[in-house]
């Protein structure tokens, strides 16, 4: 983040901004510093009112005393800041003062914003809040906005795109959709909450159609394999359908079992099953009351196969 905001200069490669290698010179550098903001993840700020510490870098940037009067007030409004303005900027909770610091990048109307964390260490509303900013940023203010999170859901939630970085590579990029449902190995299946990630062998292909060998089980997939090839299978937990009895449905793979842990986290229940192979689901707590899910438990695990992510073995 700090090379991508020039803070930094990078000891190998380029940042290209608009096209342009802005690390070639300092003037390059600096026109295009004008042109982005920053945002740490621990919020600084001067000793002084919400509406100086908001308003200095329109000052710095000599703006009509008037226009900067009501640019701090449009952003203040906008960051639900509005009577903040002669608060001392030090007194606020983690959550306001994380706002001051986003309004103080954007006032200067910047074409890229960098974000770092921005709702790290708040409370839960205090992060619903910043999140609620970061989305308007994005679809209201039309924004260009770079933002490193370890929050998976946070991720999903706010991002048109998500790269995954690991060890200094970015090793997969794409849609939520892509990353969090089409790993594309082990390592970023695990990371993106890929719970149940099964060695297999491809027994039988047929057109576009693979049956994987599993645990001495066969499951149905989608890929394009060859027969002897060496899988990972992949199943997202909330994809799985927990039944007492064979489900007469569409699909193609339900797999009879019996329950071997039941941990309730809230309203949900995650539950492990023992198919030949361990398996996690997740149901509702009522859906496990009513279906008395418990260690021992015979069960069917019914997933279809349009939800399983088939992986070449690395």
């Amino acid at each position: 983040m700090r090379i991508l905001g020039l803070l930094d200069k990078p000891s190998a490669g380029s940042v290209l901004f608009d096209g342009v290698d802005v690390t070639t010179s300092e003037k390059l550098r600096l026109q295009a510093r004008r042109r982005m903001a920053a945002v740490l993840q621990k919020p600084v700020l001067f000793n002084t009112s919400v509406y100086e510490n908001v308003v200095c870098g329109l000052k710095w940037r000599g703006t009509d005393g008037q226009k900067t009067k009501k640019e701090v007030n449009a952003i203040l409004e906008m960051m639900e800041l509005t009577g903040y303005a002669a608060r001392p900027a030090r007194t606020l909770s983690g959550g306001e003062a994380q706002r001051v610091v986003i309004a103080r990048a954007l006032v200067v109307r910047p074409e890229l914003l960098l974000l770092d964390e921005p709702a790290a260490n708040l409370d839960p509303l205090s992060a619903a809040k910043i999140e609620e900013v970061v989305w308007s940023i994005i679809r209201r203010e039309k924004i260009t906005v770079v933002m490193a999170t370890h929050d998976m859901s946070q991720g999903q939630r706010l991002a048109d795109r998500i790269c995954v970085l690991m060890d200094g590579e970015i090793v997969q990029s794409g849609s939520a959709r892509e990353v969090f449902t089409l790993p594309v190995n082990r390592r970023v299946a695990e990371f993106v909450g890929m719970e149940n990630i099964v060695d297999g062998v491809v027994a039988a292909v047929n057109g576009g159609m693979v049956v994987v060998e599993v645990g001495g089980r066969e499951i149905e997939a989608i890929g394009d394999f060859a027969a002897g090839e060496r899988v990972l299978v992949c199943i997202r937990p909330e994809d799985i359908t927990i039944s007492l009895s064979r489900l007469s449905s569409s699909a193609r793979n339900s797999l009879n079992g019996r329950v071997s842990w039941v941990a309730q986290d809230g309203p949900i229940c995650r539950v492990g099953i023992d198919c030949g192979f361990p398996m996690v689901a997740m149901v509702t707590r009522k859906s496990a009351v009513e279906l008395g899910l418990e260690r021992g438990k015979e069960v069917f695990a019914t997933f279809k196969v349009v939800s399983i992510h088939v992986i070449r073995h690395r």
